[in-house]
């Protein structure tokens, strides 16, 4: 099963980061595609948004 949303550990793994950094990168995200509290964060919203290859990052999160 493979997971389409990303959470601040996730951050953490790919970015080698604190999960502090992590929450506020999401938040970032969420701002700037203008998403409520509630929404999640895909992966797909998170590698355009850090410019990042989507297939190495799925690699990473598992």
């Amino acid at each position: 099963m493979n997971r389409i949303c990303v959470y601040p550990k996730d951050v953490q793994l790919v970015t080698g980061k604190s999960e502090r950094y992590g929450r506020m990168i999401i938040k970032k995200i969420k701002e700037n595609l203008n998403k409520e509290a509630h929404q999640l964060v895909t992966i797909d919203e998170f590698c355009t948004f850090m410019g990042l290859e989507i297939s190495k990052v799925k690699g990473l999160i598992k």
